[in-house]
């Protein structure tokens, strides 16, 4: 009990065992028809809901998320987009992202359903290869990016390069 008019010392927003790094938490909101809020794809480490409306995804650094944003009010949609995150150390420069706390290294951002929708339709193509959307090469989100920005058809990740980026993250430290 606080007795002298003091508040109670506020917890850490996470808590961490044996020193693990910090996470980076996604927090998705559903409201039928109104807000839909989904991961594309990810891998959390934890999830907590928080009401049947909103709960959030927590990543550990390093990991790779789709979130895609949709909303809509009585005259149609007014919100389409999708962002491929990766979750950060501590010690990296993030970027803001809605409803990513404290924000991440951004890959891929698009806007609008027609490039959504072909940002699905590639996502589509990688799993129907055989490849984890999560493990694809952080450059090629980059190169879709880039390519969708310039209004270019992006190259396909081939296995081949899947598996050279493989090779080449095992090196790296």
């Amino acid at each position: 009990m606080w007795t002298d008019g003091a508040a109670p010392p506020r917890k850490p927003a996470e808590t961490r065992a044996n020193d693990s790094p910090p996470l980076t938490h996604v927090t998705l909101f559903w409201r039928e028809g109104k807000r839909e809020d989904w991961l594309k794809f990810g891998k959390p480490v934890a999830d907590r809901i928080v009401s049947r409306s909103e709960r959030i995804e927590s990543y550990a650094p390093g990991q790779l998320f789709a979130l895609v944003r949709w909303a809509s009010n009585d005259y149609g949609t007014i919100r389409s987009t999708l962002d491929i995150v990766r979750a950060v150390e501590p010690h990296e420069p993030v970027t803001p992202v809605t409803q990513v706390d404290p924000g991440g290294e951004v890959l891929l951002a698009v806007h609008g359903w027609p490039k959504v929708a072909q940002v699905f339709r590639l996502i589509d193509t990688i799993e129907a290869s055989g490849i984890d959307p999560t493990e694809v090469a952080p450059d090629h989100w980059r190169h879709i990016h880039n390519r969708l920005a310039a209004r270019e058809v992006p190259r396909a990740y081939a296995p081949a390069r899947h598996r050279a980026w493989l090779q080449r993250k095992d090196l790296l430290p």
